[in-house]
């Protein structure tokens, strides 16, 4: 007895595919552009020397230990009490660069002993 042949199944042109798919890769990467070229006349702004600005739940603190909230002076303790008062759990602290470490540390305990949960430094990072 004689086993009849299967009929052989065609294989997939799976090269071929894969060769179009890499060509419309090569002709979308050469033909496509993302974004218009910006005109040479323009100088672009430099982000680096803009000044910065503390956020507006932010106690900002100056060089010299004085405290702004909203470009108002104030103290910490009357900040932690609006802030607690708004529902905020966490208060943000925006040191200067040279505040002396006594100084903050200072500012940072009067936040807790006014009922603060946490409290949290804002820092530059480009800063060197």
């Amino acid at each position: 007895m004689r086993l009849a042949a299967l009929p052989r199944r065609p294989s997939e042109p799976t090269i071929t595919l894969i060769n179009v798919v890499f060509l419309m890769l090569i002709f979308f990467l050469v033909a496509g552009q993302v974004t218009a070229p910006v005109d040479r006349d323009i100088q672009l702004i430099d982000a680096d020397a803009l000044a910065t600005r503390a956020p507006d739940d932010a106690l900002a603190v100056r060089s010299d230990g004085t405290t702004l909230w909203r470009g108002e002076v104030i103290t910490p303790e009357e900040f932690a009490a609006a802030r607690i008062a708004d529902g905020a759990e966490g208060l943000r602290l925006v040191p200067a660069r040279d505040l002396p470490a006594q100084d903050l540390l200072r500012i940072a305990n009067a936040l807790r002993m006014a009922g603060a949960a946490e409290v949290r430094l804002v820092t530059d990072r480009s800063a060197p």
